[in-house]
This record gives C-alpha cells, structure tokens and sequence, in this order.
C-alpha cells in the first residue's frame, strides 16, 4: 500500500483532523510571496514595511504597500487545496483548519473553522478605539480612518517582531492537541511558534501528513511525505 492511500485510509477514519496550510498553498493561486524577484517593491523589503515601528514612522508609505498588495490579491481566486480543506470540513464538523496566509482565500472558498493566526489583509483595526472590521476595498484610501471614531486604521495583520494574538495561538495548540490526523500543507516549518505545531499534534498522538514539493525541518516527523503541490495533492486525499 502507497504513502498516499495509508494517508487517506488514516483521514477517512480521522475524528478530529487539522490542516495548517502556508505561503505555499496560496502560491498555486498566484499569490505572490513578496520576496525575491516576484517581491521587490521600490527598493524597500517587506521587513522595512510589516514592523509597528515602520508604520509609526510613515503610516502612508506602509499603508500604500498594502494598498499593492491588496490590489494584486484582490483579482485571485482560491484554487484545488483551498476546495479540499472546505470538502474536509463538510465531511467532518469538527475539522479545525490554522494558517498562515493572511490573503483570506480559504474563507473565500467557504472554510469557516479558520484560524488565521497571522491576520487577514482584508481587516483593519483603529489606532483609537481598537475596533476591527473587514475592509475589502481594493484599491484602499490612503490613510484609512474609522468610521466610528475617526482613529487611524492600520492592517489587522502580525507584523515582525510582534507576538501572534494569544487567543488565537491558544485555538491553534488546542486543536493540534486535540487532533488525531494533522495536514501540514505548504508551510516551511520555520516560523515559530507555528512551526511547533505538528510536534505538538504528534506528541498528542496525531498522524502526521505533510504535502510539499520540498523537504522542511518538519519533514523527519512526519508519517507521511506527500512531495507536490497541495492543489495536486489534497483533492486524492480526500
């Protein structure tokens, strides 16, 4: 029996599987990643611009990079991996999905259990009454203000050097904990503390299926290593 169909028989019989998906998932869409030569902008890297410092600095300058980036993800659409997971959460209620794009393509292909422990492009919080709303707006006025009390809006997302919410980060370790089948899928498995994941789900007992066309950090954990593309992939898991 091949790697892929262990993997699908451990999924079928699964109770509470996770997904957690990275850059790489939304990449197949034609996201772009922001780095390298697909990534230049100007002559700034992004890790001039997604800092707290950056912005207290030149509110309009970052808020002008968001406005590009929005434009160009705005026009994308959600492709095969995305459709997988929102299939596994109707098979399965309790399927809980954690990523780390703040694109919002699994909640436009109809995921709703999603944990977006990085953010969301597309919601803004105020400066003054700490209120977040979603703001879809492509291209986005520059600089934003709240409608309800007129305070500066900046991007509802975790910027460099920033901790990741701890609501959300105590969701994610939950259902790791709590899973029996874990997806990683697309993701570098560099990032911390969301990196830890899938040894927090394997210590707990989980199976563990990574799908990437190349090896990661993770890859010497896993029980099953899917090499390809996740839009490929995942629809034959399922």
């Amino acid at each position: 029996m091949d790697g892929i169909e262990i993997a699908r028989q451990r999924l079928r019989s699964s109770r509470s599987p996770v997904a957690l998906t990275g850059a790489g998932v939304s990449a197949e869409s034609g996201v772009p990643t922001f780095r390298g030569v697909e990534g230049l902008w100007k002559t700034l890297k992004p890790e001039d611009l997604a800092t707290p410092e950056a912005f207290d600095r030149d509110p309009a300058l970052v808020w002008e990079w968001y406005g590009w980036r929005r434009s160009i993800i705005a026009s994308i659409r959600p492709n095969a991996a995305h459709y997988a997971l929102v299939e596994l959460e109707k098979r399965n209620p309790a399927f809980a999905l954690i990523t780390q794009n703040v694109d919002g393509l699994h909640s436009l292909a109809g995921s709703r259990n999603v944990i977006e422990l990085h953010g969301s492009i597309w919601r803004t919080k105020c400066l003054g009454c700490g209120g977040s709303s979603e703001d879809r707006n492509a291209p986005i006025r520059i600089i934003p203000r709240c409608a309800l009390c007129g305070g500066v809006l900046m991007p509802d997302v975790v910027w460099f050097g920033e901790a990741l919410p701890e609501g959300l980060l105590d969701r994610a370790f939950e259902a790791s904990e709590g899973a029996d089948v874990m997806i990683a899928a697309g993701t570098s498995g560099v990032v911390q503390p969301t990196a830890s994941l899938p040894s927090i789900a394997k210590k707990a007992g989980a199976y563990l299926i990574e799908v990437n066309p190349e090896p990661t950090p993770l890859s010497g954990i896993m029980d099953a290593r899917l090499a390809g593309k996740a839009g490929e992939l995942l629809p034959g898991l399922l």
